[in-house]
């Protein structure tokens, strides 16, 4: 591989200085001349970092999301504004995503949607991910191509249309195939982002191996590390790392306290950490007591912590546990979250520092497609806590911009350590176009020059130009 020496960048944890890649390693830091065939690339004093993880993407999801509708706010809150982005031209399935209940006041039902869309089939996902609401024709279409799955919610006239935890049924129904990635790779390499956590929890030896493909075909150019199911042990080794079994919980349909305890008990077993989805109280206190019945494995954590009280930080401490946090979602989806969430919990909304005081190791994902992918712009809130309308939510919890910006520095495998730059070290390294004083004063507006993964280049600005 052919050496590169970015010049006069201001080296996170070094100053300024000169850094020489080679064989995909970080060679040498300090003032150097460029050796014969190597490419220089001048930093102007730009800010070089370690690249940013997401540690909680659904990488699938995302790149289904550009052929989808979305159908949710803050873009769409009425049933009128509803039917004119479900009115898409052409034939065949529509796709839509991001619903909410107050849009069309609660879920609709087949034959609800059938006043939206009469003519085409139609699957819409919940904002959470977990469900799909069916139009008539929908149904009609999946039910001639497979037998109904026990998700799929009937009354004593039929079935509803709704579509409960069932995306390995509907993906089999439907014959599809898992997306490419290139373009989803492109843009999150754009953002600095060098490795991902996947954290589907869906994700079998067969979506792992589509993974390998992607990442040997060079479509998906990040590291990655993929959580999933329980399954996800038996498959071929692959160029990834296995992570955690994901635990999706729904405070409407949680599962049987000894299902969940056998499920953690058997991840351990697997010398796997247990990842839990936690977006409300109820299931927050549902996972710590399944986590204390077995006992914690060292990696084992929260997902969201969306809605913590203090009690249940202490108990989170006390746990060792880890938690992923989304601090994008206050600025996304606050102004709904004072409206839906009791307010004696408002105060204990998607905490940051309260987390952090209580020396809980944290990292930042983006949950995407159901947030944005935009470390930055996750950053720029976790800082100013403000919804899109202006609101303030619990900004004692907002973090410096150097926390911020650690949430995404966290090591992949281990969030309690902070991945830095040193000699001998994987050369995977974000490049901004200014230092950091300029840049931290307005992190929702950054520039990355360019990206690399393991010394190889894989963004690079439009204008930026070898030196």
């Amino acid at each position: 591989m052919a050496g590169v020496l970015i010049r006069n960048a201001e080296v996170w944890g070094h100053g300024l200085a000169d850094l020489r890649i080679a064989d995909g390693r970080i060679a040498a830091i300090g003032d150097a001349d460029a050796s014969p065939g190597e490419t220089a690339i001048d930093a102007n004093g730009g800010l070089l970092l370690p690249g940013l993880h997401d540690h909680h993407i659904h990488l699938a999801g995302l790149a289904a999301r550009r052929a989808s509708v979305w159908c949710g706010p803050p873009q769409i809150t009425s049933r009128d504004a509803l039917a004119e982005a479900l009115d898409q031209p052409g034939s065949g399935w529509i796709r839509g995503i991001g619903y909410h209940e107050s849009v069309a006041d609660g879920l609709p039902d087949a034959r609800a949607l059938d006043r939206l869309v009469a003519d085409r089939p139609l699957r819409m996902q919940h904002r959470s991910g977990r469900m799909w609401l069916l139009n008539s024709a929908a149904l009609d279409t999946l039910l001639a191509a497979a037998e109904p799955p026990p998700g799929l919610e009937r009354e004593a006239t039929g079935f509803t249309g709704r579509l409960f935890d069932e995306d390995v049924w509907l993906r089999e129904a439907l014959g599809s195939t898992p997306p490419d990635f290139s373009e989803i790779s492109r843009e999150l390499a754009s953002f600095g982002i060098v490795g991902m956590t996947d954290m589907s929890p869906g994700n079998d030896p067969a979506m792992a191996a589509h993974f390998a493909a992607q990442m040997g075909s060079g479509a998906l150019t990040q590291q990655l590390h993929l959580a999933g199911n329980l399954d996800l042990a038996d498959g071929e080794p692959g160029p990834w790392h296995i992570g955690a079994a994901k635990l999706h919980l729904h405070e409407a349909a949680l599962p049987e306290f000894e299902n969940a305890v056998h499920f953690i008990r058997a991840a351990h077993d697997q010398s796997r950490a247990a990842a839990i989805h936690c977006v409300s109280e109820v299931e927050l206190v549902f996972a710590l007591a399944a986590l204390e019945e077995v006992g914690t494995l060292r990696g084992d954590r929260i997902e969201h912590a969306s809605v913590a009280s203090p009690e249940l930080v202490d108990r989170i401490a006390e746990l060792g546990l880890w938690v992923c946090v989304q601090p994008h979602f206050v600025a996304e989806r606050g102004d709904r979250y004072l409206v839906d969430v009791e307010q004696r919990h408002h105060g204990d909304l998607y905490r940051l520092r309260g987390l952090a005081e209580a020396d809980i190791p944290l990292a930042g994902g983006s949950d995407a497609p159901f947030g944005s992918a935009d470390p930055w712009a996750a950053m720029s809130a976790a800082m100013s806590r403000t919804t899109s309308e202006g609101r303030r939510i619990t900004p004692n919890e907002a973090l410096s911009a150097e926390a911020a910006l650690a949430l995404y520095l966290a090591a992949p495998d281990d969030l309690t350590s902070q991945r830095g730059i040193a000699i001998g070290e994987p050369a995977d390294l974000c490049l901004l176009t200014r230092p950091w004083n300029e840049a931290k004063e307005d992190l929702g507006s950054i520039e990355v020059a360019a990206t690399f993964v393991s010394g190889r280049l894989i963004h690079q600005r439009v204008d930026q130009t070898p030196a």
